[in-house]
């Protein structure tokens, strides 16, 4: 699926609580960890983890932060 969405319709998370991202499989998953994930994502597609972080960081302000 990483491959086929554009990056930005994508969000980053560490979502399940016994399943953590690779280096830390068989740990409890902690947010801390979404930087793994990110990497993921750049590899996948080929881009640096910054930029999976920049443009993660401004579909999640778009999709939760509205000015008020």
């Amino acid at each position: 699926m990483v491959r086929q969405v554009p990056l930005e319709n994508m969000l980053v998370e560490t979502d399940a609580p016994w399943l953590a991202p690779v280096p830390y499989r068989g740990k409890q998953n902690e947010p801390r960890y979404v930087l793994e994930v990110a990497k993921m994502v750049a590899e996948i597609k080929g881009i640096s983890w910054q930029e999976v972080a920049e443009v993660t960081t401004e579909n999640f302000r778009k999709c939760f932060l509205r000015a008020g």
